[in-house]
């Protein structure tokens, strides 16, 4: 009998709770190597996808594979995020970078996926752009290179989340169909991403702590409503400052709760209430851990762990949506058997695209 042809094979650095490699395991990979510092978030990843090497990159041996297919990496972001504390390069987990290219060099994959914040692209390495270096990096050593800031939203993914997604090829011929094309005609919105949870669902009875002024200032604002409708007299000292001169704080929009109709907006780790929308549109608290889950495109089988219930939140808050995760894999799976996506607007810029199409997507939770 003829041998089942093998899987393509994935390793994955910073790898998190599992988002992007459990969607790449759906588009057809095999993760044959994973690693994350986060105790937590390893616990998840074992139970939802399978082994991975816990502790810092740095204290693990590389591993030895042949022929790797894939190599993703989503090295700390909040060296470059505008939520952290944007110190890039300066910050010790802002060096990541390198150990993401050490492993190419030594691994050569034949395909490469990195994702991050948008922090990424203006973050400077000396007296240049660190992505600037990145793709001079991976060109050196013979791969062709692509990046693109993308909104998650126009893939399918029911929240706006904006992120770098960078992929380089060996085989650039390919280049210009690695990167799907946006997603039309799917309802994204919180009232439908929702529908149909229950209690028996796996986290959704979870939900962090916040503290009783908090809780009290949220119930001061409507649907699709802001800080702005609270009345000042109940704002602590400190918003009471910033609404006193708004443009010198940025005009900040702060206990924002998302109208039901909308697409919900980014899901961050911290999950403060000043500075996400983590208010549910029509009830009077915050969203449980599964209800975010569904934001970031976890099938309901995708069960979280962890030590508390804040680590769940910012396992999530970190992760890649697997939506993300399964239809790039399988784009870069076709461009490595030879047979790429074909492109109606090939050479358009991304944010660009007038789809002329939708695409149809397999059920994740298959």
């Amino acid at each position: 009998m003829a041998n089942r042809k093998s899987k393509p094979k994935v390793l994955s650095m910073f790898s998190g709770c599992g988002g992007l490699d459990f969607g790449l395991t759906k588009a057809g990979f095999e993760v044959v190597w994973a690693n994350d510092f986060d105790s937590d978030a390893c616990e998840t990843y074992r139970k939802n996808i399978g082994e991975i090497h816990c502790g810092d990159i740095n204290q693990i041996p590389t591993p030895n594979i042949k022929n790797l297919d894939l190599l993703v990496s989503g090295f700390p972001c909040q060296p470059f995020s505008s939520a952290g504390n944007r110190k890039g390069v300066k910050d010790h987990r802002g060096h990541y970078y390198q150990k993401t290219l050490d492993y190419i060099a030594q691994l050569k994959p034949k395909a490469v996926l990195i994702e991050n914040v948008r922090g990424l692209l203006s973050a400077k390495l000396d007296d240049s752009l660190l992505i600037d270096y990145m793709v001079n990096d991976l060109e050196d050593k013979g791969y062709t290179v692509r990046y693109h800031l993308l909104n998650f939203s126009h893939f399918g993914v029911p929240q706006s989340r904006i992120r770098v997604i960078l992929i380089a090829l060996k085989n650039g011929n390919y280049i210009n169909s690695v990167f799907p094309e946006v997603v039309t005609g799917v309802d994204l919105s919180i009232s439908k991403t929702l529908a149909g949870l229950n209690n028996k669902v796996p986290n959704h009875n979870e939900f962090m702590k916040l503290n009783p002024q908090a809780l009290e200032l949220g119930q001061h604002v409507p649907e699709g409503g802001s800080w702005k409708d609270i009345p000042t007299r109940l704002l602590p000292e400190r918003l009471k400052k910033i609404r006193s001169d708004m443009k010198a704080y940025g005009s900040p929009v702060i206990y924002r709760r998302c109208s039901r109709n909308s697409v919900m907006s980014t899901v961050t780790a911290a999950f403060k209430p000043e500075i996400a929308a983590v208010w549910h549109p029509i009830h009077n608290r915050i969203y449980s851990v599964r209800e975010v889950a569904r934001f970031q495109s976890f099938p309901d089988s995708f069960v979280f762990l962890g030590r508390s219930i804040k680590s769940k939140y910012q396992q999530l808050g970190n992760a890649v949506p697997p939506q993300i995760g399964y239809l790039f894999g399988k784009h870069i799976i076709a461009c490595l058997n030879g047979h790429p996506i074909k492109h109606k607007n090939t050479g358009i810029a991304l944010n660009d695209l007038k789809v002329n199409k939708q695409l149809e997507f397999e059920d994740l939770a298959a």
